[in-house]
């Protein structure tokens, strides 16, 4: 969808010739519904303190903790082989696509406690399909970037092999497998989701 849609709005839009308004429009897209959603269905926030003051140390908790990722992501990037100095904005815009995939969902689900996404994410630490969801879909993402970079440094010159088009088309996929995948395992996996709340 955000291959397509912006391309009514922009002249000369396509993924691979205008791939920074791509990863601008992509994260944009999917941190506003993914924001939205959360709003909708608040899945399962803790009703703790309801106070404005609560709510808006809350938020800029997770515009930080966001924040933070992004920079988390970028430096892991680098050191993972990105150019350090020569695509700066590809790579930050990259890293922050898959904090877009990743922390925003875990700032939407489980807000900015840590302790919960420690919980989240270690070994059958799960409690909810929401939260089984989140690993799959985070862990989906990270794989896809992963995989997305194998073929950057194959000499077949072709315009996708661009940093970070392959990478970031990859982490897209993964997301979107995730999305899939997400559902089905929960479906298959329901009787032991029962018995373990």
């Amino acid at each position: 969808l955000t291959a397509v849609v912006p391309a009514f709005f922009m002249d000369g839009f396509s993924v691979l010739g205008t791939h920074l308004a791509w990863l601008c429009v992509c994260a944009l897209c999917v941190g506003t519904l993914n924001v939205g959603l959360c709003l909708v269905l608040k899945p399962s926030l803790p009703p703790k303190r309801s106070s404005v003051a609560n709510k808006v140390s809350s938020f800029l908790k997770c515009c930080i903790y966001f924040f933070m990722s992004c920079i988390l992501f970028h430096a892991i990037i680098v050191l993972y082989g990105a150019p350090l100095i020569e695509s700066v904005t590809e790579t930050f815009l990259f890293a922050v696509l898959l904090s877009t995939f990743t922390t925003l969902q875990c700032l939407c689900m489980l807000g900015p406690n840590i302790q919960a996404w420690i919980r989240v994410f270690s070994k059958n630490g799960a409690t909810s399909i929401w939260e089984n969801s989140l690993q799959i879909t985070t862990t989906c993402s990270i794989l896809g970037a992963w995989f997305g970079a194998f073929p950057i440094p194959l000499d077949w010159d072709r315009p996708w092999q661009v940093w970070p088009i392959s990478c970031s088309l990859g982490a897209t996929f993964g997301y979107v497998a995730g999305l899939i995948i997400a559902p089905l395992w929960i479906h298959w996996n329901r009787k032991q989701l029962t018995y373990k709340s």
